[in-house]
């Protein structure tokens, strides 16, 4: 990365100087597409709120993202821009965020000595590995400046890039007089990609060793690349947390009569859903073009909060960029070939369900039984013999692993399968954090008796020292934070987690002798272990059972 006064910035193209301490709080680095100014803290500097696409606004909204235009002068890169819209927080009236929200930020270790040096130093020269982050909230919220970055960067000498994407009706958006035009807020997701290629080396990155990661949303957004024509050369490996291409929810998981959940939908579902919102909005006279014109008239606040707002959230296949179902792809083989680490939590469906508790009790084992009945129809009594309420602490809690196992973990490994079936030379790493005592994330319901374990999301501040929870970190969860950067910055390195000599990781369905097993993340002597978490899941019990493939 090149530390520069404003007077002294190189020609585009050229190759940065190395990196140097200039006694300055300020940085400037050249970009392609003008300079940009961002704040050193000592080991690490940050460069916020960098364009890589132009403002998806009035024309624009709802066309796939154009780059930027460039500018003159150094423009100010020391804070994150607005998130994209997205519907108003609990207890919040307005909405939140802007539509001019396509931005990244960027974080780098400088030359200062780290407190604690990287396990794998970087060999002079020779340039970093890039991580890309897409952050989670369910395609409707989040945002990369969420997420601090310094501990990737710092400790395992990497570049990490954190991207802002369309989201909700501005994402996912879809009608006839669209065509087949393809999920907005993933089109954006493949720009900054772009703009990472063409940029990583100005900041101290390898534009040719990208990792692509991401939680929740973010690691289905991966999936979506994996299978995705238009993102060939884009990156080279890819972590999915909590997230898969098979990834999918039975009806009732979110709380009695909800509807299942797939996260990808057929390019004619999301048109029709479209020409409803329009005529929600009174925008459903006249043909495709005066349609489309009364839309991009509508004024963000009322896109924003309209009835059918949280319905566009599930990226469209049948166009350029998902020509099929990413399920379907997986299966068929048409994904590409870079080593890859899936990944779940030990209790991911207690996040949701603790959510809904308040609302939906489930106290009785006969509410368990209703539960079940709403979610698995006539198959309900062979789910509760797998899963007896007397074998867990409440029922509350017997439905909550019930529902990670089908949701979360067995669909996971059986991508993991439906990878190595078509490339098993390919390295391909699974992993399950595993620790019960996780702290809570800021925000979710207490409820007694309920515990929220290694729950969905509660790996991430392991990774990102921005994400508030109840409480800090203990030192045995810090070493294992340690030992998460490592891996997963080591893999970002080599392709291979174990490059940074912590515990060896088991590579998945592979000839080794425990072909299904993930390493467990947990705190604590000997907690970081190979587990057989396909027997532990009860996975050949729902790999019987009927499963949609998105």
């Amino acid at each position: 990365m090149a530390l520069l006064t404003a007077t002294a910035v190189p020609a585009a193209g050229a190759p940065a100087p190395a990196p140097q301490s200039t006694g300055q709080s300020a940085t400037v680095v050249q970009t392609d597409r003008g300079r940009v100014r961002g704040v050193s803290h000592g080991s690490y500097a940050t460069f916020d709120g960098i364009p890589y696409a132009a403002p998806p606004t009035g024309p624009l909204r709802w066309r796939a993202p154009v780059p930027a235009a460039a500018w003159h002068g150094v423009r100010d890169a020391t804070k994150p821009a607005e998130r994209c819209v997205q519907m108003p927080t609990p207890g919040a009236s307005a909405v939140v965020g802007s539509e001019d929200c396509l931005y990244l930020n960027v974080t780098v270790p400088t030359p200062t000595p780290a407190p604690k040096p990287a396990p794998t130093p970087k060999p002079a020269g020779k340039k970093r590995p890039v991580l890309v982050w897409m952050h989670g909230g369910a395609f409707l919220g989040g945002s990369g400046a969420d997420y601090s970055s310094e501990r990737l960067a710092v400790r395992g000498d990497t570049v990490v890039v954190t991207v802002n994407y369309r989201l909700g009706i501005f994402g996912y958006f879809g009608h006839a007089g669209l065509g087949s035009a393809p999920a907005f807020g993933l089109a954006d997701q493949q720009a900054a990609l772009r703009w990472v290629r063409e940029n990583a080396e100005r900041f101290g990155g390898d534009p040719r060793n990208v990792t692509l990661f991401g939680e929740s949303a973010g690691a289905l957004g991966i999936c979506a690349h994996l299978t995705s024509p238009t993102a060939v050369g884009l990156f080279q490996r890819a972590v999915l947390q909590s997230g898969s291409c098979l990834t999918s929810f039975p009806p009732g998981a979110l709380g009695p009569g909800t509807p299942a959940y797939e996260p990808f939908a057929a390019e004619a579902d999301v048109q029709t859903a479209g020409a409803e919102a329009a005529r929600q909005l009174g925008c459903s006279a006249g043909g495709a073009d005066e349609v489309l014109a009364c839309l991009r008239g509508q004024g963000t606040d009322r896109l924003a909060t309209a009835p059918l707002m949280q319905s566009f959230n599930r990226p469209a296949y049948g166009n350029a960029l998902l020509p099929v179902a990413p399920g379907q792809a997986l299966a068929s083989g048409r994904f590409h070939r870079v080593p890859v680490i899936l990944g779940t939590n030990h209790d991911e469906m207690r996040m949701f369900v603790g959510l809904t508790l308040a609302a939906f009790p489930i106290r009785t084992e006969d509410d368990y039984r209703a539960r079940l009945v709403d979610a698995f129809g006539a198959d309900a009594p062979a789910v509760e013999a797998q899963y007896p309420a007397g074998d867990h602490p409440t029922p509350a809690l017997a439905w909550a692993a019930a529902l990670t196992d089908r949701s979360f973990t067995c669909t996971t490994l059986a991508a993991g399968r439906a990878i190595a079936a078509h490339a098993p030379e390919l390295p391909l790493y699974g992993y399950e954090f595993g620790d019960p005592d996780a702290p809570v994330l800021t925000g979710l319901p207490a409820n007694p008796g309920f515990p929220y374990g290694a729950a969905h999301g509660f790996e991430m501040p392991f990774l990102f020292s921005s994400l508030p929870t109840e409480r800090p970190l203990s030192d045995a969860q810090r070493a294992l934070s340690d030992r998460m950067v490592d891996y997963w910055t080591g893999f970002a390195r080599t392709g291979n987690p174990n490059a940074s000599g912590a515990p060896l990781w088991p590579r998945l369905h592979s000839s080794s002798p425990l072909p299904r097993s993930v390493q467990s993340l947990a705190p604590g002597p000997g907690a970081v272990h190979a587990v057989d978490a396909h027997s532990a899941h009860h996975c050949s019990f729902w790999d019987r059972m009927p499963r949609p493939v998105n």
